[in-house]
């Protein structure tokens, strides 16, 4: 029998960490943007964040499930974002962890904030009180459902088209960092001639 592995304590306090402090940001700028926003402006954010949940979902279960070999042979004919996909896939685990869970439970979190501030958006469209109740349970249905619905249709891509996903993501870290570089390179080179004037 092989030795169990141990408990790896220090990505589950770091994924704690990490969801309550992305939680916290992304509620409360959810909340400062949608404070005065009339009732269509708030379902186009409710509708980009539950896209964010099935994008991030979608990323999780392609990197579990795509095959590494593709992405080497990519690194070997010189393509610079296949060693990014190779990184997502070597920490599958810890990627689908982020992507499905960090980034899926805090989607659904702020989802349900969102549709707090559009009920009480309503309030302007002079609305009985009385109905409240029911436009709360009809909109959380309707989220729950495309939620859900969105999330399968991701699998199903993400399942079948895993190495293209994991591509696209690979290519999409290694343009941001790339430009990240670029933009830290230039901050560092206009200090330096700061400093020499």
């Amino acid at each position: 029998m092989k030795a169990n592995k141990k408990i790896n304590y220090r990505w589950i306090l770091r994924t704690f960490l990490m969801t309550f402090t992305l939680a916290v940001i992304f509620s409360v700028v959810s909340e400062a943007l949608m404070r005065n926003v009339n009732v269509f402006s708030a379902f186009l954010m409710l509708m980009i964040i539950i896209f964010i949940g099935i994008f991030f979902d979608a990323i999780g279960i392609a990197v579990a499930a795509a095959n590494e070999r593709p992405f080497h042979a990519m690194a070997s004919a010189k393509v610079k974002s296949a060693k990014y996909s190779i990184l997502l896939i070597k920490n599958a685990s810890k990627v689908s962890n982020f992507c499905n869970d960090v980034i899926g439970d805090i989607a659904g979190i702020i989802s349900g904030t969102t549709i707090g501030i559009i009920i009480g958006a309503i309030d302007q469209y002079h609305v009985p009180p009385s109905l409240y109740p029911y436009l709360s349970i009809g909109i959380s249905g309707v989220v729950a459902a495309m939620t859900v619905g969105g999330k399968a249709i991701g699998k199903e891509i993400a399942i079948t088209r895993a190495k293209e996903v994991v591509d696209f993501t690979g290519k999409v870290i290694y343009v941001s960092r790339s430009i990240f570089s670029i933009g830290t390179y230039r901050a560092m080179l206009q200090g330096r001639r700061d400093r020499n004037v």
